[in-house]
C-alpha cells in the first residue's frame, strides 16, 4: 500500500470538512428574514400613516372644482371678460381628488403676492377632472395634458382663447408644497404685460 503524503491526506480532510459544514449551514435559518418581515411591517405602518396624513390635509383645504360645471360653456365666458379685461386665462386643471391640485389652490389663495398676480393678471378657472365628469371634450381641445403630465396641469389661454402654453406642475413643487420663486415667475411669464 503506498502512503499518501500528509498534505494531501490534509487538504483531503479539510475538502471533506467543508463540504459536510456547507451541507449544515442549509439547516441554519436565515436571520435576515426576520429583520424583513420588521422592516415590512415599518413600511406598512409608515405608508399607512403617511396617507392618513394626506386625508386629514385634504379634508381640510378649499375644493374648487365643480364636476357639474359647464366647462366649455365657463371658458368660453372668460374668453369674452379676458378680451375686455386684456387678461389672460389661467386654467388649473385636475380635481378635488388630487392633494397637489388642492395645495397649489390653496397656497396661490393665501399668499398675498401671488393672489394679487393672479387676480391682476388672470382669469382663473379650475378645470375639473374626475370619474364624475372628465370634459373631455374641453380636455381634447388643449390636447389632454393631464395624460401626459399629471394633475394639476396648467393650461395658459391668451385672450382670444388661443392655447399659449401648457405647464406641468412638478417643476413648480418644492418638499411638500410649491417654490414661491418658481411660481411667481411661472405667473409673471405668462401675463399680458410679458
Amino acid at each position: 500500500m503506498k502512503k499518501i503524503p500528509k498534505n494531501i491526506a490534509l487538504l483531503g480532510f479539510l475538502l471533506i470538512g467543508s463540504l459536510v459544514s456547507a451541507q449544515n449551514t442549509n439547516e441554519i435559518p436565515p436571520v435576515k428574514k426576520s429583520d424583513d418581515k420588521a422592516l415590512i411591517v415599518k413600511t406598512d405602518h409608515q405608508e399607512l400613516e403617511a396617507k392618513k396624513k394626506a386625508a386629514e390635509e385634504k379634508a381640510k383645504l378649499p375644493k374648487p372644482y365643480d364636476p357639474k360645471a359647464n366647462a366649455e360653456n365657463d371658458i368660453e365666458k372668460l374668453i369674452s371678460r379676458a378680451k375686455k379685461e386684456n387678461k389672460n386665462i389661467m386654467i388649473q386643471a385636475g380635481g378635488n381628488w388630487c392633494i397637489w391640485c388642492l395645495r397649489f389652490n390653496q397656497y396661490v389663495q393665501t399668499t398675498p403676492e401671488l393672489k394679487k398676480l393672479v387676480d391682476e393678471n388672470y382669469l382663473y378657472y379650475h378645470l375639473n377632472y374626475s370619474p364624475e365628469n372628465k370634459n373631455e371634450k374641453v380636455f381634447g381641445k388643449y390636447g389632454n395634458p393631464g395624460d401626459e403630465f399629471g394633475y394639476p396641469v396648467f393650461i395658459v389661454l391668451d385672450g382670444n382663447g388661443k392655447m399659449i402654453h401648457v405647464q406641468k406642475s412638478d417643476v413648480l413643487e418644492e418638499g411638500k408644497g410649491y417654490s414661491f420663486e418658481k411660481v411667481k415667475e411661472f405667473f409673471d411669464t405668462w401675463t399680458t404685460k410679458s
